[in-house]
């Protein structure tokens, strides 16, 4: 008989079961304690009961353990000196959409050779995210495959849904029954009614089908997350983290009934992809946020231990220590310097209790 299925399959490979993998690296009642508390002041200052601001920072993706937990370690001692104002938590992305080709990130390609090992790249990112806790520093990331959050949710404080998935039905459901506050980016052409409607959805109950931590596929029923929000990172057309664009979100936001407030993406195109304009944008958040627009509760950095990025070489021994493979990323001491600046000029704000 002729076949009609499968056709363009060249093969299927066993996924271990996410219940295996959280046994072999489980997290010790610290860690888990540390994710909950860190989730639940998020969705304080998203709701607006606490006042810091938010600041979410760390390389555009994750592809060496050794840089990543280098500067996990230099942003945890920063951190101490800030957290009186600021929330900080660290970007540890996984997961790369791509518009055509390219590298999809750690768990998708953690050797950057084209092998695809993905149940390896699945227990690396497990591993770092949990060293990254031990240090006290509550995690952030970008889930792109529906199925990824059984293997390393239960490890992050903060999701994003990214620019391109907004959209998607996919996305939305899974926000409705993922564990921590989520945002949802405005879309490419800088339209934020998207990420809107994506907040009011993931903030209802959805079915869809799914698979649980055994592997299974199952009927996923969830409860719809409250605590999903907007960010806001610029369109092709222009950057919309000025005074007039937030003033346009908010009033959305205020005839959907949503409460949860705003946060910045820094990168993209509200620094028209050149990494030195984050300042810019931080800057202007900053000051819209001490003349008294408490909607603004946070921002996004793209920034590594060194600036800049470059290509994937032939030779993985040309590969420069500390620089991004993906976007261009400021340097580990221009961030030190925007937080401390930032810190500064927020004035003096109590943490919540």
């Amino acid at each position: 008989m002729t076949s009609t299925q499968n056709i363009h399959v060249k093969s299927f490979e066993k996924l271990r079961p996410a219940t295996q993998l959280l046994s072999e690296l489980s997290a010790t009642p610290e860690v888990s304690a540390l994710v909950s508390n860190s989730r639940q002041t998020i969705a304080r200052i998203l709701s607006g009961d606490d006042p810091r601001f938010m600041v979410i920072s760390g390389p555009c993706s994750i592809h060496d353990e050794k840089a990543a937990l280098e500067y996990a370690e230099r942003f945890a001692r920063l951190t101490k000196e800030l957290d009186d104002k600021l929330f900080p938590i660290m970007r540890v992305y996984f997961e790369k959409p791509r518009t055509t080709i390219g590298w999809k990130g750690l768990i998708n390609d953690p050797h950057l050779d084209g092998s695809y090992d993905i149940n390896t790249g699945l227990e690396k990112a497990r591993k770092i995210l949990l060293r990254i806790l031990e240090m006290g520093l509550p995690t952030a990331t970008e889930f792109l495959d529906p199925f990824i959050p059984q293997y390393i949710g239960d490890l992050v404080c903060w999701a994003a849904i990214g620019a391109r998935t907004t959209e998607s039905q996919t996305h939305r459901e899974m926000a409705s029954g993922l564990s921590m506050p989520v945002g949802f980016k405005n879309n490419t052409d800088g339209n934020a009614q998207v990420a809107l409607e994506a907040v009011e959805s993931a903030a209802h109950p959805h079915s869809f089908l799914g698979v649980d931590e055994d592997g299974s596929v199952s009927v996923v029923r969830t409860t719809g997350n409250p605590h999903c929000h907007i960010i806001l990172r610029g369109g092709r057309s222009k950057p919309n983290y000025d005074q007039s664009s937030v003033a346009e979100v908010m009033e959305a936001l205020k005839k959907s009934g949503c409460k949860n407030r705003i946060v910045v993406d820094c990168s993209h195109a509200n620094s028209g992809k050149q990494h030195g304009k984050q300042e810019i944008a931080l800057q202007e958040i900053v000051n819209q946020r001490r003349a008294g627009n408490d909607q603004l509760v946070g921002i996004m950095l793209e920034s590594h231990l060194h600036e800049g990025n470059q290509k994937i070489p032939a030779d993985l021994k040309d590969l420069k220590y500390g620089v991004s493979i993906t976007d261009a990323c400021i340097d580990f001491s221009t961030t030190e310097r925007l937080l401390k600046e930032a810190h500064e000029n927020l004035g003096a704000v109590a943490a919540a209790v």
